[in-house]
């Protein structure tokens, strides 16, 4: 056990004074994936700051003609939501793809974005982890990769970023807004999420002073036209070795425009514009483009080939 200081936020503005006090503080909300890092012993804040009380669980209409997320919503509330499943459908699919019910039941939506990686290495307190303890190296690279990068890393760090929730914000081009010492900012959703680099303990651009206080999701929702395809090692409660998502838009049953992403191959969810460009040529010609960069560290080869064939479904799908 850890002793932390335990405090609950009576506001936005009290949440943030209370995490700028404090480097070793933590916010916690649905806490599912924070409490499996404190049992692990990967995170040893010194003080927990509940922001479950804040006013952040509503989801509203945007003077843009899009929906604005309240970051304390929970991801079951999320998906059932009537105007999410009629209008960003493709959202709603990836949500319930991930996790189990009783997760996505206290899981929150600012939560999804910031949860950590489930690479084994980052978990076992006892193995080498830049991402977990800087300059000690990556045991992943030499070890057991199978669930690892392809595309993105690093020679300090092959993880993969965990959630299905976001690699459809990706496709939707979602804003994440977020509030500060030094006030509001509207960060896109491409920039929110980084590349390991050389410091792969930085998995946003998220000061340790700023919560996310909404998900904001553009006009357009691909509410007629969307797949989202998840292959795992079992149908349930299991991350992605690979996952799709599109969203599509047809000019006489051909595609004309649209947009891609990957998940389960990188640092973040991958999204290359070059490779959108090719969707009227078909899964083969845009693949070649999403995968230019691939690099495979062993056992996780097997992950070029499916991305093809699973964007070949994903598109037979979203084309209806």
């Amino acid at each position: 056990m850890i002793n932390f200081d335990y405090i609950k936020a009576r506001d936005v503005a009290d949440a943030v004074k209370q995490i700028s006090t404090d480097p070793n503080a933590r916010f916690i909300a649905g806490g599912t994936n924070l409490i499996d890092l404190i049992k692990e012993n990967v995170a040893r804040p010194t003080r927990l700051i509940d922001i479950t009380g804040l006013p952040l669980t509503e989801i509203e209409e945007t003077d843009a003609g899009g929906l604005r997320i309240g970051a304390l919503v929970p991801n079951s509330d999320l998906a059932y939501d009537e105007q999410i499943r009629k209008r960003y459908p493709l959202l709603s699919s990836a949500i319930l793809a991930g996790a189990s019910a009783q997760l996505r039941n206290m899981a929150s939506t600012g939560g999804n974005l910031l949860q950590r990686t489930r690479c084994l290495y980052f978990y076992d307190a006892s193995m080498p982890c830049n991402k977990r303890e800087p300059g000690t190296g990556c045991g992943a690279i030499d070890g057991f990769n199978r669930m690892n990068a392809v595309l993105g890393w690093s020679q300090s760090c092959i993880a993969v970023h965990p959630s299905d929730m976001c690699v459809a914000l990706a496709v939707l081009e979602a804003t994440v807004h977020v509030t500060g010492p030094k006030g509001a900012r509207a960060i896109p959703f491409a920039d929110f999420h980084r590349l390991p680099g050389d410091t792969p303990e930085l998995d946003t651009i998220l000061a340790h002073d700023e919560i996310i206080t909404a998900v904001e999701l553009p006009p357009q929702g691909f509410s007629r036209n969307y797949s989202f395809l998840k292959i795992r090692d079992r149908l349930s409660y299991a991350f992605a070795l690979v996952s799709v998502a599109a969203g599509l838009e047809l000019e006489n049953g051909a595609i004309k425009t649209g947009r891609v992403a990957l998940g389960g191959v990188a640092h973040k969810p991958w999204r290359v514009e070059a490779a959108e460009a090719e969707l009227p040529r078909g899964a083969k010609a845009v693949t070649a483009q999403l995968l230019a960069d691939a690099k495979p560290t062993g056992e996780n080869a097997f992950k070029v080939p499916l991305v093809e064939r699973t964007l070949g479904a994903v598109l037979t799908e979203a084309r209806g």
